[in-house]
């Protein structure tokens, strides 16, 4: 799977570890955060992996922040983009589920590095369920088409 990841300048760390974690599962990354130490504006960062995602440029999103939920917003605005916080693996799979969130996002003040490891290998591994999810999925999409 191709995946694109970005943070801010809180994210960088973590960005990296799961960036190799991600490698050694076989899964192409590419980045498209910052890595500079030096404070920087987590909307760019949210708007790049969302436009990436909703092109079909990546296959999903991984955004990485302090909280995780500015990023996320960010992502959000993009048409196509189903990003979701989660901060712990019950509510990553779920959001695969029955969401087909398609971004996943997590604060790195937040979770610890094995936690969002979990995080991450939970929601890649679980499938959308289609179903009655799809017709609640279908509606939020089409949010977005009203004025």
């Amino acid at each position: 799977m191709k995946i694109g990841i970005a943070n801010d300048h809180s994210g960088i760390e973590m960005k990296q570890e799961i960036t190799a974690f991600l490698q050694e599962r076989g899964h192409e990354v590419v980045n498209f955060g910052t890595d500079k130490n030096e404070s920087c504006d987590y909307p760019i960062y949210g708007e790049k992996v969302g436009r990436a995602v909703a092109s079909g440029e990546v296959d999903r999103g991984i955004l990485i922040c302090g909280t995780g939920l500015g990023i996320s917003l960010a992502a959000n605005k993009v048409h196509g983009v189903r990003a979701v916080v989660c901060s712990e693996p019950c509510t990553a799979r779920l959001s695969r589920q029955h969401n087909d969130a398609n971004v996943l996002a997590f604060g790195a003040r937040i979770v610890g590095l094995e936690l969002a490891k979990m995080i991450v290998e939970t929601w890649l591994a679980a499938e959308f369920e289609g179903g009655r999810h799809k017709r609640r999925v279908d509606m939020i999409m089409e949010i977005e088409d009203r004025p």
